[in-house]
């Protein structure tokens, strides 16, 4: 089971989409400031927009599931991110930028509850496939964000989000594997 290639699928999925949702919780207000010149209070605000594409997402996300599936959902969810990221990382404006946030907000919301959700379609596999899953989710969440401060003190922090939508095309290349999977009554 810890070679099945929908397993590895999922943890590669799970690893890359926690790096990016972890990498905005940790480094948006730092690189808001140093980015793009704005004060630290405004940088929390901007912040705030991130976290409400990422509740706006999961609010608005079971609903769409049932009516689009797991794989279409994630594939838009994935481009809006790396939509997002990209604008960001171009540093157009910061009009732009706070909605690229929200963009990059809304994708980051449903790719690591996604993978979890399909670790768990096989009862058989269930448990063993969720801890392996979650663990490369939560430890890409732990160590992703410094590793991404170690790469931003040689690039500056805005080049080193290039990482992460790295992170975010590798993700989107596994998206099948969420796909529903049908047991057998």
């Amino acid at each position: 089971m810890w070679l099945n290639k929908r397993t590895v699928a999922l943890a590669i999925m799970a690893l890359c989409l926690a790096f990016v949702e972890g990498s905005a919780n940790d480094w948006i207000p730092l690189a808001m400031v140093d980015g793009y010149d704005v004060s630290h209070s405004f940088s929390t605000v901007i912040y705030g927009v991130f976290l409400t594409g990422m509740i706006s997402g999961r609010l608005v996300s079971g609903r769409l599931i049932d009516t689009y599936g797991r794989v279409l959902l994630l594939r838009i969810a994935v481009a809006l991110a790396a939509i997002g990221l990209l604008l960001v990382i171009l540093k157009i404006s910061v009009v732009v930028c706070v909605i690229a946030i929200f963009l990059w907000g809304l994708g980051a919301s449903l790719g690591f509850p996604m993978t979890i959700s399909a670790a768990g379609d096989e009862s058989r596999y269930a448990v063993r496939r969720v801890s392996l899953v979650t663990l490369a989710g939560y430890g890409a969440s732990l160590a992703g964000p410094p590793l991404l401060g170690f790469l931003a003190n040689y690039f500056g922090l805005l080049n080193a989000f290039i990482f992460v939508l790295i992170a975010i095309c590798v993700a989107g290349l596994f998206t099948s594997n969420v796909a529903k999977i049908r047991q057998n009554a």
